[in-house]
């Protein structure tokens, strides 16, 4: 059995290993409502983030803002 074929392919695997490039990928911010540091929770089960655990295992719901209040009634009719 001949055993330099493969010395000659696990020593070219070796030698082009050196060159491949290992390209760094900056963290992205965390989204907005995120505490920093923590981790994405879908209590639900929907697929939608409901909010956030932090490091010491405490939930942070998204706090969603309150939706506008309703117009004004209109003052048309009989005694508008």
């Amino acid at each position: 059995m001949r055993f330099t074929p493969l010395i000659l392919t696990g020593a070219a695997a070796l030698l082009m290993s050196a060159c491949s490039n290992k390209d760094e990928v900056a963290a992205a911010p965390p989204p907005p409502g995120a505490v920093s540091g923590s981790v994405a929770a879908d209590r639900d089960g929907d697929g939608i983030i409901d909010g956030y655990y932090t490091a010491d295992g405490i939930y942070h719901p998204n706090m969603q803002p309150a939706p506008p209040p309703p117009p004004p009634p209109t003052r048309l009719g009989e005694r508008g």
